[in-house]
């Protein structure tokens, strides 16, 4: 008998495996359209590989971080990226890296989200509120203060946040798990989307009055990335 619940096991651990591999590949951006005409390709999902024989140390390489982000905006914070665009290397490897700065008294890295990537934040200066919000129908907020040398997961695709809530300046790295992982800024995106989304549908969907809307939109809305 328990040779037979081996088999079924491994058979079954064979089957998930084989549906693993065969899955779509993750995306590398926002969207990647088919086309018949190759010769009429611009993007891969991801980026084109350079010859390995051609590659340097300087495709592996980023230097910088040691650097304070300027923090003299509307949100107190500033975000240093060390994705593909700053290093080459990463292409196909699937993680990244930034720096996050926060100004003191409500520095602030508002609520986005990253589509295509966990991340894992670790304080190395200041005191930060953070949290995320679970998806429909719970909504449920899960928020933790950190001090340096503490560590929070935000778990792809969710919305969340950092907040400074300290009275010197705070410093964070991130990792996450994409070499493009994409931001989306809720505020940004909803109130500053480019052209502007119809303010009736952003009224009914918020329960505001229209007038509060057009204002809403009519603001600039900084990108600290």
């Amino acid at each position: 008998m328990k040779a037979v619940h081996f088999h079924v096991a491994f058979i079954l651990l064979a089957l998930a495996f084989t549906l693993a591999s065969s899955s779509d590949p993750s995306p590398l951006q926002d969207f990647c359209v088919a086309i018949k005409d190759v010769k009429n390709g611009v993007f891969v999902n991801g980026k084109f590989c350079k010859d390995p024989k051609l590659a340097t140390a300087e495709d592996f390489f980023f230097s910088g971080l040691n650097m304070p982000g300027n923090t003299s905006n509307q949100l107190g914070s500033k975000v240093t990226p060390v994705n593909v665009e700053q290093i080459p290397g990463l292409n196909t490897l699937g993680i990244s890296l930034a720096r996050v700065d926060y100004a003191p008294y409500g520095g602030l890295n508002p609520p986005h989200t990253h589509p295509r990537a966990t991340e894992i934040l670790v304080v190395v200066e200041g005191t930060l509120y953070v949290g995320f919000v679970t998806s429909n129908p719970d909504n449920r907020l899960i928020t933790k203060v950190l001090y340096p040398g503490d560590v929070f997961v935000f778990p792809v695709s969710l919305i969340h946040f950092q907040f400074n809530i300290g009275n010197t300046n705070a410093v964070a790295f991130a990792g996450l798990s994409s070499q493009n992982p994409g931001v989306i800024t809720i505020a940004n995106a909803v109130f500053g989307s480019d052209p502007a989304i119809n303010p009736d549908i952003l009224a009914k969907a918020f329960q505001l009055d229209k007038n509060i809307i057009n204002q809403l939109q009519s603001r600039f809305w900084w990108d600290n990335n």
